[in-house]
């Protein structure tokens, strides 16, 4: 087969995207450009990787397998290029992806990092659980930093800061000032919750089945600043990290409800793939989120 690098990355775009247009749109190519490239591809494999159905694009089976290696080749190429820079001295690249509640403290660690990393080029990107999870199963970042990720997962998790989850109220809600809440008293009480499959959503849930509870959930977001904005307004309860919540405790937006069971006590974790070779930088990065993140968090 005689396979070009610019038809893996190609390849690989119109997978994550099964849209010749999008991929052409992040490659900055034209459309038929991207078909082009495509149908080399194909008739070098012998096999077709893509079929249409309608308006819809899918990989084929052998479009599926393929997509293996493509990855597994660039991810190898990137890393390559990622080992030569560390070695020319130039501090290197480092790649993050985090939980969107995360982001409340990510950037002060990552301003500290810099200042002894200081030639390090960053790239955050910050996104839901399932973003996250896809990231490390792409193997398209060094770092995630995350709630506990599934156990079924061949993945590197390592915890190093409590993240409590608590129950908020707007300030004039009539639970605000109650002591000692038994949980079973907010049963019929509505809820803004996180979208399926967040973090924050399923401990909140686990917490409500094991006390034979049921939650009564009103809207659904994606943002636990969404869920916040929703809590100010009146909209009904919410459960979120403590963390997210210092700028509005401070200002009088919001309040902490004291609810037995809670907090809900969960940890963040600093997370890649098992196996990865993590860069000079990257392994600097997670060895100094790991000894020292939660001391420098606190001080600030």
């Amino acid at each position: 087969m005689h396979i070009t690098l610019r038809q893996l990355t190609v390849f690989q775009a119109v997978s994550r995207h099964l849209s010749y247009t999008r991929a052409a749109e992040e490659l900055h190519l034209t459309q038929p450009a991207v078909s082009a490239q495509i149908k080399q591809l194909e008739e070098s494999i012998g096999l077709p990787l893509f079929e249409q159905l309608g308006k819809r694009v899918f990989l084929t089976q052998a479009g599926e397998e393929f997509l293996r290696y493509a990855q597994a080749i660039l991810c190898q190429l990137t890393e390559a290029k990622q080992h030569m820079e560390d070695l020319k001295g130039g501090g290197g690249r480092l790649t993050i992806s985090v939980a969107t509640t995360a982001n409340y403290f990510a950037p002060r660690l990552l301003a500290l990092f810099n200042q002894r990393w200081t030639h390090t080029q960053v790239r955050l990107d910050v996104t839901n659980r399932q973003g996250l999870l896809n990231h490390l199963e792409n193997n398209d970042v060094d770092i995630v930093i995350m709630g506990k990720p599934p156990a079924e997962l061949d993945l590197v998790a390592e915890a190093f800061m409590k993240n409590p989850l608590v129950m908020i109220a707007a300030p004039k809600h009539p639970l605000a000032q109650r002591e000692q809440i038994p949980l079973a008293e907010l049963e019929h009480q509505t809820f803004l919750v996180r979208e399926r499959g967040s973090g924050t959503r399923i401990a909140m849930e686990r917490c409500f089945r094991e006390q034979a509870l049921r939650l009564s959930t009103g809207m659904e977001m994606n943002t636990d600043e969404a869920i916040k904005q929703g809590v100010q307004a009146g909209l009904g309860l919410g459960i979120v990290s403590r963390h997210s919540l210092d700028m509005e405790l401070v200002m009088g937006k919001l309040v902490i409800l004291h609810v037995k069971s809670f907090p809900i006590w969960r940890y963040w974790y600093v997370v890649h793939r098992r196996g990865k070779r993590l860069s000079a930088v990257a392994d600097a990065f997670r060895h100094f989120v790991l000894s020292e993140a939660k001391a420098l968090l606190q001080k600030l």
